[in-house]
């Protein structure tokens, strides 16, 4: 598996705080050949999310963060069921499950498609994406 870099937080006022999901593994239609459309196979999925934590943090209520298992969740169920062609399809369509949740204020994914190149440990892109983002 790939070292992470974690992207730096938005700039914006008070957003410093950030929820990571890190190697999630998943399996799933993806790709443009004839084997690629036939048999599941591998992704693995990092999101950084930029959230406020301050009301969180000061009351130690759920309620008062994002539910990050909700959104593991909904991604798995979204990325099992996919026949996307590529990647980058898959991965705006898991920012666009983060996003969903208003308290996110920026999403960013990374979707590793491991053996996809010979040669290679893996193939990756890396969306960015923020609430205001036309998409």
């Amino acid at each position: 598996m790939a070292d992470v870099i974690w992207p730096e937080p938005c700039t914006g006022e008070g957003m410093s705080d950030r929820i990571y999901i890190q190697d999630l593994l998943c399996r799933c239609i993806v790709g443009i050949n004839p084997e690629e459309r036939d048999k599941k196979q591998d992704v693995i999925i990092n999101i950084t999310l930029d959230v406020d934590l301050r009301a969180a943090s000061a009351s130690d209520n759920i309620d008062d963060t994002v539910d990050y298992k909700g959104i593991k969740t909904r991604i798995i169920e979204a990325v099992e069921d996919s026949t996307d062609f590529l990647i980058e399809r898959l991965g705006q369509r898991i920012a666009d499950i983060c996003l969903a949740d208003t308290r996110v204020e920026r999403a960013v994914v990374r979707v590793d498609k491991p053996g996809a190149l010979r040669f290679a440990k893996t193939v990756a892109v890396e969306l960015d994406r923020k609430r205001n983002d036309a998409g």
